[in-house]
C-alpha cells in the first residue's frame, strides 16, 4: 500500500526514532486509512482521529523549531486525546488538557516558521471536512521542507 500524505507528515514530523515510539501508535500511523474505511456511524470518531494526528505532527515541528516545553506538553495532552475510545472521550481529554493549550499560547514566541506551522495547527482544529483536513496535510507536506530547525544563531 503506498505511503499516504497523512503518513508521510508522520514520517517528517516524527522523523527521530525514539519521537516516533514515544508518541505514534499504530493506531495512528493508520488513522487515514481507517478513516477511509469506517462506517457511517464510525465516520466522527475516526475524523476526530486524524485530525489529531494531523494536530500531533504540526506540535512536534512547533516544539523543535523553536525547542517549546509548553508544545511539548501539549503534544502529551494530544497523545491522551488519540487513546481515548471515543469522540467523547477525545473531547473529555482535550478538555483536561485546556489549561496546557493555554500555557502555550501565553508563553509563545515563534518566528515566521512557527506562525506557519501553528495557523496550520489552528486550521486543523477548525477542519470540519475530508476535503479541509487533506487541504491542512498537502499546505503541511509543502511547508515542512522549508522550515530551518537549526538553533545555532541567537538573536542579536
Amino acid at each position: 500500500m503506498p505511503t499516504s500524505a497523512y503518513q508521510r507528515l508522520l514520517e517528517l514530523a516524527f522523523a527521530e526514532p525514539a519521537a516516533a515510539s514515544q508518541y505514534l501508535t499504530p493506531a495512528t500511523r493508520e488513522a487515514y486509512h481507517a478513516f477511509g474505511q469506517a462506517a457511517p456511524a464510525d465516520l466522527a470518531f475516526r475524523f476526530e482521529r486524524v485530525r489529531l494526528g494531523v494536530a500531533l505532527a504540526l506540535l512536534r515541528l512547533l516544539a523543535e523549531l523553536g525547542d517549546l516545553e509548553e508544545a511539548r506538553q501539549v503534544l502529551d495532552v494530544l497523545k491522551n486525546a488519540l487513546q481515548a475510545p471515543s469522540v467523547a472521550g477525545i473531547d473529555k481529554a482535550m478538555q483536561k488538557g485546556a489549561a496546557t493549550f493555554d500555557r502555550l499560547y501565553a508563553n509563545l514566541y515563534v518566528n515566521e516558521d512557527g506562525e506557519q506551522v501553528l495557523h496550520l495547527f489552528e486550521r486543523t482544529l477548525d477542519a470540519d471536512t475530508r476535503a479541509l483536513m487533506d487541504d491542512v496535510i498537502a499546505e503541511a507536506l509543502q511547508l515542512v521542507p522549508t522550515l530551518d530547525f537549526s538553533r545555532d544563531e541567537d538573536d542579536e
